[in-house]
């Protein structure tokens, strides 16, 4: 790399590597610093590694088969990428959900927040030399995967929401699955406040490190919990309510600082937030129908298959030629965990996507790497990295 000073003069410093495999980057991404000494003088960030051509791959399938694409976006909270676009494409047929089917789409979306979140402020703590507070982090998590696993029948990739519907309804005992893991999440949060807030290690490592202002954040398209840390007080479950996310109980988090230590501690306290979402949505979760009953979206069941010709050529012409979304062109955007992740969809009436164009989050945030280590040591530009919370299922696509 070389880097020039005011006056033109290529400077005398040291080039190094850091990836695009290294433990404190945890995803596939190449960070190549100039450093004077410690200190970072430029920086580049190279992305891509991860590249696998999502955008091209869910146009050879029908509308249902683009979900379990959507799972390798950030799969730290899988289901929040089915929701969010099954959503996208429910608002292209103008379509209104079951009651039920709303309020289980916000159940999952908070504990898929909290998961994330718990993901992302762990592995901040283990890069600092923080093994106890990863292992709070980590146990609350755990009950939330079971949940997950005898839910979907899968850990990660979960592929639970679909258009119109979901996979499934409940299991017995859900409620009460979710009851005890919100209180261990709560549990677990003040075991962490209690291991940090005052912790000198941690906070001379994370304060006033690595600012950003509002309107630096803007211009970068930032949105999320990193947005937020800057005092931009900005949530599209508020700004553009869905799921009738306007009439529960709970505040956006702001903070005050944009730094290191803000990014980490608005997502501890957006913890907060989602389980009492999570609770005020299980006293109404009353029994109903996940599912639509709408025959341009709904495929036949088996029993209607076997019962009559009708039910067999819709169910075959259903799965084989896949639903048919309205000709046009609509972008839909909602509040993932890491910000807004947006579906840009073209349709041409098939029962395939013509054109599918992802606004991730975790690539505006990367984007301004750069600029945030920039004066910064090397050991601090370790630890402003996973505040962002890259992701590079949903960076590279």
């Amino acid at each position: 790399m070389i880097v020039l000073d005011p006056n033109g003069e290529k400077l005398s410093l040291m080039s190094l590597n850091v990836g695009p495999t290294h433990p404190a980057t945890h995803h596939c991404v190449r960070l190549l610093t100039a450093l004077d000494g410690e200190t970072i003088v430029a920086g580049v960030s190279e992305i891509g590694f991860m590249h696998r051509g999502f955008e091209k791959m869910v146009e050879r399938g029908t509308w249902q088969q683009v979900i379990p694409y959507t799972d390798r976006l950030n799969y730290c909270s899988a289901m929040m990428n089915n929701i969010a676009f099954c959503r996208a494409v429910e608002n292209m047929f103008g379509i209104e959900i079951p009651e039920r089917n709303k309020v289980l789409r916000v159940i999952v979306n908070e504990l898929s927040r909290i998961n994330d979140h718990f993901i992302c402020v762990a592995a901040a703590f283990q890069d600092l030399g923080g093994t106890t507070p990863f292992m709070y982090a980590f146990n609350p998590r755990e009950e939330i995967m079971l949940i997950w696993e005898k839910l979907t029948g899968a850990r990660l990739t979960n592929s639970f929401a679909r258009i119109g519907g979901l996979y499934r309804d409940t299991y017995s005992g859900f409620e009460g699955d979710v009851l005890a893991a919100c209180n261990s999440v709560e549990k677990a949060l003040k075991d962490l406040h209690a291991c940090l807030d005052r912790n000198r290690i941690f906070l001379d490592r994370t304060v006033g490190v690595a600012k950003i202002s509002k309107e630096d954040a803007i211009s970068y398209g930032w949105t999320g919990p990193v947005l937020r840390a800057t005092g931009v007080e900005s949530d599209l479950r508020k700004d553009e309510p869905y799921y009738d996310y306007e009439t529960y109980d709970w505040d956006v988090v702001v903070g005050t600082n944009g730094d290191a230590n803000d990014r980490l501690q608005v997502r501890l306290a957006e913890i907060e937030e989602s389980v009492k979402i999570v609770r005020q949505a299980l006293k109404r979760l009353a029994p109903g129908p996940v599912d639509i009953v709408d025959p341009r979206i709904r495929v036949p069941s088996h029993k209607m298959a076997y019962q009559d010709m009708e039910g067999l050529i819709g169910r075959f012409k259903s799965v084989y030629e896949g639903i048919r979304v309205p000709e046009g062109e609509y972008y839909c955007g909602s509040e993932c965990a890491n910000g807004e992740l947006g579906f840009t969809i073209i349709a041409d009436g098939s029962g395939h996507p013509y054109r599918i164009k992802v606004r991730s989050p975790s690539l505006a945030h990367v984007s301004a790497f750069n600029y945030l280590v920039e004066g910064l040591t090397l050991a601090d530009s370790m630890a402003t990295l996973p505040g962002l919370n890259m992701i590079a299922g949903e960076l590279d696509r």
